[in-house]
């Protein structure tokens, strides 16, 4: 008999935030992420210890999927971070980057956590009301009527991440099939309650990026389909394709030997039993006189062979990915998830079928009447660069569905992070002694908290800068500039830097710079931040309204969370 063990009592750590553990691991992390921020971000190398895929990549969800921490601290983190991308796509290392920031900042003020708190839940509330307010001076209005301001936010987002190797022209290439595609995916006849339809990506590796276009209509791969030869399909009386979409199994393998036993007269074959009741569901579809079929799992090679003689195209194992694009292109929705019953209203219909071939590769083209499916063919030269660039174009497809229900955008570079922080250092130098009141706090507490809360803002945009050159932000609009590295001593700002770091100012006017350095006691902004005037322009550098005002939000009530922890247990067992 093995020797039994004792169980250990749990492992009680008072004050986590104060062990030099938790202070090293989350410095570590932050340097990590600071260090992948925005277009000149450096490129991290994931793998595991045993081998498998390398991941290259600078997005924070390629980063915090891959990355593992013991530390419980951490793992609120980088889980809050993740839960904010799952639902936004956009901003994780913004996120990331200011939650880091803010604990490093607050945990060392010699004011009450549950203080800190309360302070911080106003600054939030200003915050979140200035960027919701008509005179935020951060905030751009999108028109969908124009394409200048979708061109500079999705611009925006494929340059932000250097290891897709993207050039200029590449860029403006795959700008154009975004918005393209994305204008494909909106409903020429809008209802109620309009749904968006879906892009789907359609992977071509080892080919250059010009080579990518986008289509109306659903592209599948088809192996065994040759180029150039005319594909034979039967249609219907009014010239349109009838289709059928299973989500159960044609391969004649219904029968689970979980579910229990069967049992079977003497000289019967179960398999050739399951194989007549396949091809009794062919004779149906033949009869009923369909053209397309498309099995989510396996189909019989028995059934393909019968259903291609009666010129049905077969299609098997296309996969879950694809069934609901595929059933919202042919109307049937649901599938068909049995073989045993085929109603006359369980059928879709396409418009047309035709084989179209890239990089030397077949297609079967599905193309619908009214549709709001489109296939992206997206193209690039490696499997690494390949991998991160259909995350970049996801992540741009679910920022302009998000910008459509909320058409806004805040400008980027840093700009919005340094104007805030000039808004809060305004707007806390001149607040009533009732909201001290209210608060609990004395003036001092508030100042001090929201220092270290601008600080915070202010990391996130020194983090953009990769290159050891000075960062300027200005007394008058509050944004971010930016200082070329090796740039020679001058007396006036202006003339090294022209354009602020997201577009819309130029150095025309005195705008009294001053260093970014992140310091206790900057000086505070005399007066609020003016408002510029801004136009969307090619050198306009925006963000997405909703993912940015979201990763705001959960950054500081993350921060918040993790002030709070007095203890953390731990089951030694």
């Amino acid at each position: 008999m093995s020797r039994l063990e004792a169980k250990k009592p749990p492992l009680f750590i008072s004050e986590p935030l104060t062990r030099d553990a938790v202070s090293q691991s989350l410095s570590l992390l932050s340097g990590i992420l600071k260090s992948s921020y925005g277009p000149a971000g450096r490129l991290k190398q994931l793998h595991n210890g045993v081998g498998g895929c390398v991941c290259t990549t600078s997005q924070s969800s390629a980063l915090l999927g891959h990355l593992s921490t013991s530390q419980p601290v951490l793992r609120v983190l980088t889980a809050s971070v993740r839960n904010h991308v799952s639902r936004f796509s956009d901003c994780g290392l913004f996120t990331a980057i200011l939650c880091c920031g803010l604990v490093e900042n607050f945990r060392s003020l010699s004011v009450a956590p549950f203080t800190v708190i309360k302070i911080n839940k106003h600054l939030l509330s200003l915050c979140m009301d200035h960027l919701k307010s008509e005179a935020c001076a951060c905030r751009v209005s999108v028109d969908f009527s124009s394409i200048e301001t979708l061109v500079c936010l999705v611009r925006s987002i494929l340059t932000s991440k250097p290891a897709c190797m993207l050039n200029k022209t590449e860029v403006d290439h795959l700008t154009t099939l975004i918005l393209k595609a994305f204008i494909f995916t909106v409903p020429c006849h809008v209802e109620t309650n309009a749904v968006l339809g879906k892009c789907v990506i359609v992977p071509v590796k080892g080919r250059r990026v010009v080579d990518s276009t986008v289509l109306p209509g659903l592209l599948i791969e088809m192996p065994e389909f040759q180029l150039g030869k005319p594909l034979a399909v039967k249609r219907t009386g009014s010239n349109t394709i009838k289709t059928a979409l299973f989500s159960v199994s044609m391969a004649g393998d219904g029968f689970n030997p979980e579910e229990g036993t069967i049992a079977v007269r003497h000289g019967v074959s179960l398999e050739m039993s399951e194989l007549n009741q396949l091809l009794d569901v062919g004779k149906q579809l033949v009869k009923d006189e369909v053209g397309l079929v498309v099995c989510q799992k396996v189909m019989h090679p028995s059934l393909k062979q019968y259903l291609k003689e009666n010129g049905v195209v077969a299609v098997d194992r296309a996969g879950l990915s694809l069934m609901e694009p595929l059933g919202r292109m042919t109307g049937n929705e649901p599938p068909i998830a049995s073989i045993h019953s085929l109603s006359p209203g369980c059928y879709g219909s396409l418009k047309d079928l035709c084989v179209e071939g890239f990089a030397s590769k077949p297609f079967l083209r599905l193309i619908a009447e009214d549709t709001v499916i489109c296939s992206l063919v997206l193209c690039n030269r490696s499997e690494t660069a390949w991998d991160e660039l259909k995350r970049v174009c996801e992540t741009a497809e679910h920022v302009l569905q998000l910008t459509m229900k909320e058409p806004l955008a805040l400008l980027g570079g840093g700009c919005t992070e340094t104007h805030l922080a000039s808004y809060i250092r305004h707007k806390s130098s001149s607040l009533p002694a009732s909201t001290f009141k209210d608060l609990g706090c004395s003036q001092t507490q508030y100042q001090l908290v929201a220092d270290g809360f601008c600080r915070s803002l202010e990391s996130v945009a020194r983090s953009l800068s990769h290159d050891d050159g000075e960062i300027l932000t200005d007394m008058v609009y509050g944004h971010c500039w930016f200082v070329p590295s090796g740039s020679p001593c001058v007396s006036k700002w202006s003339d090294l830097v022209s354009k602020c770091s997201c577009g819309v100012n130029g150095n025309a006017e005195d705008l009294s710079w001053r260093f970014l350095q992140g310091q206790s006691g900057s000086p505070v902004v005399q007066g609020c931040p003016k408002e510029p005037s801004v136009k969307a322009t090619d050198l306009l550098t925006l963000d997405c309204f909703a993912a940015k005002c979201s990763g705001l939000q959960v950054a500081l009530e993350t921060a918040n969370l993790i002030l709070d922890l007095s203890y953390i247990i731990e089951d030694q067992n």
